[in-house]
């Protein structure tokens, strides 16, 4: 347990507030819904789904937040503009929480922001993502949205390490960061996503967020859980070892200072939050010792340990 020299900054998306030391915020977790392989959806292109059983994942998410005291948003994917579109309108429709717009390529992304702020969403939308393939199209395109949040891949195709995720954040060779050019697409809360390509690859994120966090002061997560799950290794051992293995994850990147944590499927909520609830209050009792106390009553650290 630590505390960073670089100032870090807190930003306040919809209701939620994300980043801080150690300590002072719980980690933000970010269950997926509508992703390629969940069956609540009976047509991708258009967007037609259960209704019922969507609504009932939210709401367990939404329980296990106010439960635990940990924080939650959801990553809203599609394939497609009018589908994505029809989910973002049925999450708003439903639930307070702020919304990652995750789409495969900025022709959907953008589609999708445009009818967020059509309809009165933009303050409580995150733009999912901008990555190395950012182009000037793109960043213009942001900008005309007016969207103000935008998760941040840190993935430097030249360098995969640690230290490749600072490069390309910060620039390389001449060329801009991917934070600068954030800030000329109109980025005003940018939120830094260490990349995950495999199990072994958990470590160098977490590293990451740690480097990230020192370097920029900014809210920065993974999401370390999706490994896990493709991860065949666990077959052979009892039957909820993967379940461990994915609280284990969750755990140690908290450990390093993750401010959010992307955790897959919705339909984990039930067994992800209480496991990071107990490590966000172990790290905020912690902080203590370098003077860092909880900035909100809801904590985990009130909610898990005071006496009933």
């Amino acid at each position: 347990m630590f505390k960073f020299e670089t100032r870090q900054k807190i930003f306040q998306v919809g209701s939620v507030k994300i980043g801080g030391q150690p300590g002072e915020l719980p980690t933000v977790l970010i269950g997926s819904l509508f992703h390629r392989g969940h069956k609540i959806v009976k047509d991708r292109t258009r967007g037609l789904f259960d209704e019922a059983q969507a609504e009932h994942l939210i709401r367990i998410q939404e329980e296990m937040s106010e439960t635990t005291g940990v924080p939650c948003m959801l990553d809203v994917v599609a394939e497609y503009p009018e589908a994505l579109s029809r989910y973002i309108d049925f999450v708003a429709k439903v639930s307070d929480a702020p919304f990652l717009v995750n789409g495969p390529n900025p022709s959907v992304r953008i589609a999708a922001v445009k009818h967020a702020q059509e309809v009165g969403l933009l303050e409580t939308a995150v733009y999912n993502s901008i990555n190395y393939t950012l182009s000037e199209e793109e960043v213009q395109a942001i900008k005309e949205t007016g969207v103000k949040a935008a998760l941040i891949q840190a993935f430097n195709p030249r360098n995969p390490r640690p230290e490749g995720m600072i490069s390309i954040l910060r620039g390389e060779e001449g060329e801009g960061g991917l934070l600068e050019r954030a800030n000329d697409a109109g980025i005003e809360k940018a939120l830094i996503l260490t990349p995950i390509l495999d199990v072994p690859s958990i470590g160098p994120a977490a590293k990451g967020i740690c480097l990230v966090k020192e370097e920029f002061g900014v809210p920065t997560g993974t999401a370390p859980i999706g490994v896990v799950g493709r991860w065949r290794r666990t077959d052979g051992f009892r039957r909820d070892a993967k379940k461990g293995c994915r609280t284990s994850a969750a755990a140690l990147v908290q450990a390093m200072g993750a401010d959010f944590i992307i955790y897959g499927s919705i339909a984990k909520a039930r067994h992800i939050f209480p496991a990071c609830a107990m490590i966000d209050a172990t790290i905020a009792y912690t902080a203590r010792g370098h003077g860092i106390r909880p900035l909100t009553r809801s904590h985990p650290v009130y909610t898990l340990f005071r006496q009933p």
